[in-house]
């Protein structure tokens, strides 16, 4: 911890879900004084969500894979000295003009970031380990009540012991729809089908990342058995091209593709369904990064990742990443990059050279699991002509309410070629998600049925921040007077400027 209010903290985590927590409690044991930001206000990350003390739930750990590793960070994180600040929106990190060599990271508090706390906090390095969110690709009905995400319905379930409804679909592309149906099933859902838009059988062009990663074929054997005990059907090379209800959902229709992601005339087959939950695969949440000028490599998948050194620091010195902002490959991997990063940053920092036998050790681990993670977003990378599901009053971009025909007649009749042009044009992605959810499907569209250059903005602002936020962004650090024995805190720390209404 900074021996006084003026003196930065030597690394700042962004993300407590596997990656910044490993990264934060080796940074920690190593010697650094750590301060780990989170959005949420349990670590885990979207991965490991655990229910409300409320909902009184006796084994949280069933619903998930692999919890010893995460109960082992939670444990190393309680004893040490790292400051965990929960309920913090980081917005922006910049290099803070007191002192060059010195980082300034911008953060509201509250729920959703509207506590209309700011706060600053400095620190000598970054890691950032800020996941990645889902892909939807629209289709028709995909608004209706009772369509949620893939992902989403995971964390109703994990965090709040819900399910989106009694007879679930589960649809899209990517090895998470496998770990959703199995668990909604285990919970008492029934699960008509598992519809994947790919192939499981393109893993077999990866012979070398599928030998080196045994436990990856484990995982799918343990999820196929679970939907074989629950007599879930998988349709691989289908999708669900269209949702039917009224009010809420009722029945899907699920159509063959081709090769091209196509669907095959005459092939749609009607299943009844009170929920879909339907997701496309994870993008990288990179905002943070490219707004410093970070340098991305694009993915096969048609995303685009952190491009990162051995040691997993970024093209801005003192600027490390970890876990999905490298690309998308699991927890496992995750906690290895985030411990490597950890370890590179406090050699920097302690003036150690960084190598030996731990960080080699690290390394080939993270290569291994790497490779596997690239085969994995081959095999699912969505094929160009998935927009033939669309029909133009398909709603594209919810919070602006753009509908396919507008951002049609943007690229056939006005002549726009790339999402940034069909969004000046159309306002699709200037809502509150700014593009996340239909990001992806307007750089699709754009790209008329050729491959997708994905949106390479920077923005100032990695999330929306109420205007007091950059009000009080002159003001000076003002102390905060901890709590004694308490490390979880919702408030700035010393080392953090809380803003004009702190």
């Amino acid at each position: 911890m900074p021996l006084s209010v003026s003196e930065p903290y030597d690394l700042a985590v962004i993300g407590a879900g596997s990656a910044g927590l490993a990264g934060a409690v080796t940074a920690g044991e190593l010697g650094l004084s750590v301060v780990l930001l989170d959005t949420s206000t349990d670590t885990g990350g979207q991965f490991y969500r655990t229910p409300a003390p409320a909902l009184g739930a006796v084994r949280p750990e069933a619903l998930h894979h692999d919890w010893s590793a995460y109960a082992d960070l939670r444990r190393r994180l309680a004893r040490s000295e790292v400051r965990h600040l929960a309920g913090h929106h980081v917005w922006s990190v910049a290099k803070d003009e007191e002192a060059a060599d010195v980082w300034s990271v911008h953060a509201v508090t509250g729920a959703d970031g509207g506590g209309e706390r700011p706060v600053r906090v400095r620190a000598r390095a970054i890691l950032l380990a800020t996941g990645a969110y889902e892909r939807q690709l629209p289709f028709p009905g995909w608004t209706l009540p009772g369509v949620v995400g893939a992902g989403g319905a995971q964390a109703m379930l994990k965090s709040g012991l819900v399910l989106p409804g009694r007879r679930v679909v589960v649809a899209g592309s990517g090895p998470l729809l496998l770990a959703v149906a199995s668990s909604l099933a285990a919970a008492g859902a029934r699960v008509p089908a598992v519809v994947e838009a790919s192939g499981y059988l393109h893993y077999a062009r990866h012979p070398r990342a599928l030998v080196a990663n045994p436990h990856k074929a484990a995982e799918a054997l343990i999820h196929g058995a679970a939907l074989l005990w629950h007599r879930v059907r998988v349709r691989q090379r289908s999708a669900v091209t269209e949702v039917h209800g009224t009010d809420r959902v009722e029945a899907v229709t699920v159509s063959r593709l081709d090769r091209d992601w196509r669907p095959v005339r005459g092939t749609g087959r009607r299943i009844e369904c009170d929920a879909l939950a339907v997701g496309h695969g994870l993008v990288p949440q990179i905002e943070l990064a490219t707004a410093l000028g970070c340098a991305t490599r694009p993915l096969s998948d048609g995303t685009r990742a952190l491009a990162l050194d051995s040691l997993q620091e970024t093209s801005v010195r003192d600027l490390w990443a970890a876990g999905e902002t490298g690309g998308v490959g699991g927890a496992q991997l995750a906690r290895m990059e985030g411990e490597l990063a950890a370890v590179a940053a406090a050699a920097r920092l302690l003036g150690r050279p960084a190598h030996g036998g731990r960080v080699r050790e690290l390394q080939r681990r993270r290569d291994r699991m790497r490779a596997f993670a690239e085969a994995m977003t081959a095999a699912h990378a969505p094929g160009p002509g998935w927009a033939r599901w669309l029909a133009d009053d398909t709603e594209v971009c919810r919070c602006e309410e753009v509908s396919v025909g507008r951002i049609r007649e943007a690229v056939d009749d006005l002549g726009a070629r790339d999402a940034r042009t069909v969004k000046l044009l159309t306002r699709a992605g200037m809502g509150w998600c700014q593009g996340r959810m239909c990001g992806s499907a307007v750089a699709c569209l754009a790209a008329r049925d050729q491959p997708a250059e994905p949106p390479a903005e920077r923005r100032p602002f990695a999330v929306p921040v109420p205007l007091s936020a950059l009000a009080a962004l002159d003001d000076p650090v003002v102390p905060v007077v901890d709590e004694p024995g308490d490390r979880s805190e919702t408030t700035p720390e010393p080392g953090a400027a809380p803003g004009a209404d702190g």
